[in-house]
């Protein structure tokens, strides 16, 4: 598939980065202000918005770079491989994570364990935006 210029140039991607990760982190502690108040529907309905959010936005763009960004990486330095490789399984805990939240939320509804899935969903996203930037730029 073909890449975009955004992905190829550092100050680009990471400004993908960035506004994303701002955009997950707003939305969860709208979802963590909602459950503090004691306010369950509200923050059902809010964590629905962000799972959206997290599969339109972040996981999205981690399709985009596995479906031709990384490849392109790899062809022009394969000594990237194994990095390439580790990025992939940070993607791939990410959509575990947001399909464990998904579960969870079908079979026992919403609870405080969710809340802290959505904040290590964005622990996860940041390590791995850095370490990508870091790596493959």
């Amino acid at each position: 598939m073909p890449v975009g210029p955004s992905l190829r140039q550092l100050h680009a991607h990471q400004a993908i980065h960035d506004g994303g990760l701002a955009g997950a982190k707003s939305k969860t502690e709208e979802v963590a202000g909602f459950y503090a108040s004691g306010d369950l529907e509200l923050a059902e309905q809010a964590t629905n918005e962000l799972l959206g959010y997290w599969e339109s936005r972040i996981l999205s763009h981690a399709d985009a770079e596995e479906d031709g960004f990384y490849q392109e990486v790899t062809e022009k330095n394969p000594d990237l491989q194994e990095a390439v490789v580790q990025l992939k399984r940070d993607h791939e805990l990410m959509r575990i994570v947001v399909r464990s939240i998904h579960q969870q939320r079908e079979t026992s509804g919403w609870s405080e364990a969710i809340l802290h899935k959505l904040y290590a969903l964005l622990e996860i996203n940041e390590l791995h935006s850095r370490e990508e930037e870091r790596l493959l730029f």
